[in-house]
């Protein structure tokens, strides 16, 4: 897509603080933060949501989802269960899909979201 910035970003005509790259993904620092922790994963193929998805796109959706875990891990924001079965740590993953759902920027991506609460601004 011609004006997408997520696109942009992954073409590298618009410089991110990249965390993760490899042939089918991207991931980066959210530029507005609503927590200490918040990147965003986004496929480098475009697909403007969720909903226009379909079963192509099954085994993409399944990278994103477990890249999400070892990302947060990595920085800082694992979930984890102690010695005594505890749980602790964690993060939040968000879709937005569409203008009702809070979606801003018509590439797919998902908000990977954590650390310490409470978190600057509120995210449903």
């Amino acid at each position: 897509m011609d004006n997408c910035i997520f696109c942009k970003i992954a073409a590298k005509q618009i410089p991110a603080q990249i965390i993760y790259e490899d042939d089918d993904l991207l991931a980066f620092n959210d530029i507005n933060p609503a927590a200490p922790i918040h990147f965003l994963i986004v496929p480098k193929k475009h697909l403007a949501t969720l909903a226009d998805c379909n079963a192509s796109d099954t085994a993409l959706l399944g990278k994103i989802s477990l890249l999400a875990p070892k990302l947060a891990k990595e920085l800082g924001c694992g979930y984890s269960v102690d010695t005594n079965g505890a749980p602790q740590g964690g993060f939040k993953t968000l879709f937005n899909t569409g203008p009702d759902g809070g979606q801003e920027v018509y590439h797919l991506h998902m908000h990977v979201i954590g650390g310490p609460r409470p978190w600057r601004r509120s995210l449903a």
